[in-house]
C-alpha cells in the first residue's frame, strides 16, 4: 500500500510562510495526482489543494492566491508552499495519492485506504 510522509511543519507567526513536502513510496507515483488536506482542532479534515501528473493544480477557495502545489515526479514528491499564512491556517498537514485524476481528490476523506502522520502547522501573532 502507499506510504506517506509529511515534514515541514513548524511554528510561523502572521504573515509569514512554509514550505511542505511529502514523500510518496509504493505507489507509480506518475500515475496519481496528489492532494494536501488539513485538519484543525475540533475540525473535519479538509481538502487543500490538489495537483495532477502532468502539474494541473486546483486549491480550497481559503488558500487561493497564498498557497502552491507542486511535484517533483522523478524525485515522488510532492510540497505545499504557503504564504502569507493566518491563524486560521493552524491544522495538520496531510498529503494523499488520487488515482483517477483531480476529480478522484475531490471525495470524502474516508475514501482514502491510508495516511501518513501529517506535519503540524501552527500560525500564531
Amino acid at each position: 500500500q502507499v506510504e506517506l510522509v509529511e515534514s515541514g511543519g513548524g511554528l510561523v507567526q502572521v504573515g509569514g510562510h512554509l514550505k511542505l513536502s511529502c514523500a510518496a513510496s509504493k505507489l507509480p507515483f506518475s500515475d496519481y495526482a496528489m492532494a494536501w488536506f488539513r485538519q484543525a482542532p475540533r475540525k473535519e479534515r479538509e481538502f487543500v489543494a490538489a495537483i495532477s501528473w502532468c502539474g494541473s493544480a486546483n486549491y480550497a477557495d481559503s488558500v487561493k492566491g497564498r498557497f502552491i502545489i507542486s511535484r517533483d515526479n522523478a524525485k515522488n514528491m510532492v510540497y505545499l508552499k504557503m504564504d502569507s499564512l493566518k491563524p486560521d491556517d493552524t491544522a495538520d498537514y496531510y498529503c494523499n495519492a488520487c488515482p483517477d485524476g483531480l476529480r478522484s481528490c475531490h471525495v470524502p476523506v474516508g475514501a482514502f485506504q491510508s495516511w501518513g502522520q501529517g506535519t503540524q502547522v501552527t500560525v500564531s501573532s
